[in-house]
């Protein structure tokens, strides 16, 4: 018999635009599923989206709000994955750790809300074994506790690399804290990218390198072409999030120039420019 006591459980959190949600992004969570049940050690109990805020000024980045819903109309049917509204309502652009720490501190207190419930059920189970003089079947969790991962695609791996685009304390926090899984796309070499690393090389235990075999190329820029061009994207996006860009008219030549002129918040930070 399998013993999930035994397992480490998951959340799997996906920071990014999501401008728009695609398919692709659903099968990341499932892929990154399969590989990490496979090795044995780990049992994924649910999945994240967090759609980045408006003020990250990423070129054709539409509202948060519209991509936050397209994002939950994506997982409504999945049974396990989740969108997640705190890192898109904040007036500034977090940093991904940061949104890492507040998922995980999410984490704690919802173990810590079950704990307290497990304890009440346990010790009222006690005392009516302790009546009965039968032996208690109660096993405690595991020591290490659940864990959140930070699932992301190769080009997320690869900008570690990129100058003032993170910070190095940060890509410590995220990868040997807490653990990265990274999908690889056809052309990408992330095992290299990890071996050229020092960081990346001295924390590559915690990283999880999973390969699509079934290749998709599938972008969000070919996408939003795709869309303002009038052109079917059909088993591209889940139905009913195409049916919601048809609703709102949301992707057009107009809101692709969105932040066109503007510096992309990392870099506006860490290298304390502005934009003009």
């Amino acid at each position: 018999m399998e013993d999930h006591h035994s397992k480490t459980n998951v959340v799997l959190l996906a920071c990014g635009s999501f401008n728009p949600v695609t398919n692709m992004h659903l099968r990341m969570f499932e892929l990154a599923r399969d590989h990490l049940e496979d090795t044995g050690q780990y049992k994924v109990v649910k999945g994240v989206i967090s759609p980045v805020g408006d003020a990250y000024k990423k070129k054709g980045l539409i509202e948060a709000s519209h991509r936050l819903e397209m994002a939950r109309l994506a997982t409504e049917r999945t049974g396990w994955i989740t969108a997640d509204s705190w890192e898109s309502m904040q007036s500034e652009w977090q940093e991904t750790a940061k949104v890492v720490r507040h998922h995980y501190e999410e984490l704690l207190t919802a173990e810590q809300k079950d704990d307290d419930v497990d304890t009440v059920k346990y010790t009222k189970k006690r005392r009516i074994e302790d009546h009965n003089l039968e032996p208690s079947s109660h096993q405690s969790k595991s020591g290490d506790g659940s864990r959140l991962m930070l699932l992301c695609g190769a080009d997320v791996l690869e900008s570690f690399g990129i100058p003032n685009m993170w910070k190095q304390e940060d890509i410590i926090e995220i990868v040997g804290r807490h653990g990265l899984v990274c999908i690889t796309r056809s052309g990408n070499d992330p095992q290299k990218f990890v071996y050229q690393s020092d960081i990346l090389w001295k924390y590559r235990k915690s990283i999880h390198l999973v390969s699509e075999w079934v290749t998709n190329d599938l972008s969000a820029t070919h996408l939003r072409r795709a869309l303002r061009r009038g052109q079917s994207v059909r088993y591209l996006l889940p139905d009913s999030v195409i049916d919601y860009i048809k609703e709102h008219n949301l992707y057009s030549a107009e809101s692709e120039q969105k932040n066109a002129d503007m510096i992309l918040a990392p870099l506006q930070r860490y290298t304390g420019t502005s934009s003009t």
